[in-house]
């Protein structure tokens, strides 16, 4: 079968390589798969992975063959979770399975969904509907990670949030705080065009970050937001956030900061702000994406931007590197 593999840093080639043995597990074959910044990541050397290296982790497709529990039926469409988890460790005994001491990731720990076929855990497996489109469902694995995040803050109605960084997560992190009642969110970024993709998914107000401390104040008054979301993943942007944060509010960091950053410590203290972390997400987490997609209640579709048949991966990786892309597909059907 055909797959993207990562034969060194900075080289990736589409080739021949052995279709995966069931071996106990169900036989999916991938129909889309998204790129992230982890892969371009993984393609750079950033994060270090043994090569060669199938890669991808967003992965949606259909069973071929069952596995020995037969809870998924062939035929199904499916949304595949790329954890691997132990069940055993203490974080599995506490639902927090994508923290297992010995779990992997496909993709970077082990090979992954670029590629035509997988052998899966029937339990890493969730079922998707046909009326959920192809498309829309190959973001579903980051809009669960999204699901996570939102579980580990509480927002009311009425409340207001901003959103640092308008890449597809934090486009999706408006939208799930739209559902959740949350009145006035506000969305920061440098690019025109995702500001205005944002105003039309939800946000009342946009505003580039130069602009964000008067635009938040304007929307939220002196008291500030009750809730800001890091979305971007760059020291400047977790900078900002804490400053943007009304007095007992949180930050919610979802985007990954590589390396160390300075931070405005005594704010975060004389403020006494919140901060969360998020990481992947759990089964729930999986389940409630997959419900929010076919209740049409997330728009999905327009984070999708560019697509690309499987055998023009590197074309796919340089759109996704440009900057002028929010979701990235490969496409094998």
């Amino acid at each position: 079968m055909k797959a993207v593999v990562v034969e060194d840093v900075g080289r990736i080639v589409v080739r021949d390589v052995p279709e995966p043995s069931a071996g106990g597990r169900a036989l999916i074959r991938i129909e889309r798969a998204g790129l992230c910044g982890t892969d371009l990541k993984i393609v750079s050397g950033a994060i270090p992975v043994d090569h060669p290296l199938v890669i991808g982790h967003e992965m949606i497709g259909r069973v071929v063959s069952e596995g020995p529990a037969r809870s998924i039926p062939a035929g199904t469409r499916v949304l595949v979770d790329p954890g691997e988890e132990c069940g055993r460790c203490s974080m599995c005994r506490a639902d927090h399975g994508y923290l297992c001491s010995t779990g992997a990731l496909r993709g970077r720990d082990v090979d992954g969904g670029f590629a035509e076929l997988m052998a899966v855990d029937e339990n890493r497996l969730h079922p998707v509907p046909d009326s959920v489109g192809l498309d829309e469902a190959a973001v579903l694995q980051v809009l669960a990670t999204c699901v996570h995040a939102q579980t580990l803050v509480d927002v009311f109605p009425g409340q207001s949030a901003v959103v640092v960084g308008l890449g597809v997560a934090g486009l999706l992190h408006v939208q799930l705080l739209k559902a959740r009642g949350v009145t006035d969110v506000v969305g920061v970024t440098r690019s025109a065009w995702k500001r205005e993709l944002a105003l039309r998914l939800g946000a009342v107000a946009v505003a580039t970050p130069e602009e964000a401390p008067g635009v938040v104040t304007e929307w939220t008054g002196s008291d500030g937001p009750d809730l800001v979301v890091e979305a971007a993943g760059q020291a400047a942007t977790l900078r900002q956030s804490i400053e943007l944060a009304g007095a007992t509010g949180t930050v919610l960091v979802f985007g990954t900061v590589p390396g160390t950053a300075e931070l405005p410590t005594y704010q975060w203290y004389f403020k006494e702000l919140t901060i969360v972390n998020s990481r992947a997400a759990r089964p729930r987490d999986y389940a409630r994406a997959v419900q929010l997609a076919a209740g049409a209640q997330i728009q999905l579709s327009r984070l999708v931007t560019g697509r690309f048949p499987l055998a023009d991966a590197a074309e796919a990786f340089d759109a996704c590197r440009s900057g002028d892309h929010l979701k990235v597909m490969l496409t094998m059907t």
